[in-house]
């Protein structure tokens, strides 16, 4: 199965971004996923990984979650 790890900013703010796609991530994909963690970071940090490979990263994109959502689904 697959797993999801969202790193985010705990000072800048990012929990409930996190939080928000966290949940449009279980809500489309449900039982598909194994698990989507949100883990804490720091320095601006927002990223995706999706079964350790990189699917999104704040510094380099703009944050867009129904974008995020079918770069999962890609590897789903």
């Amino acid at each position: 199965m697959t797993s999801v790890e969202i790193k985010y900013c705990v000072p800048c703010g990012f929990l409930e971004r996190a939080e928000d796609l966290q949940h449009a991530l279980l809500s489309t994909f449900g039982e598909q996923l194994e698990a989507v963690t949100l883990v804490t970071g720091a320095n601006g940090v927002f990223a995706v990984r999706v079964d350790d490979e990189p699917v999104f990263e704040k510094h380099e994109e703009t944050y867009d979650v129904d974008e995020i959502v079918r770069r999962v689904r890609d590897r789903l």
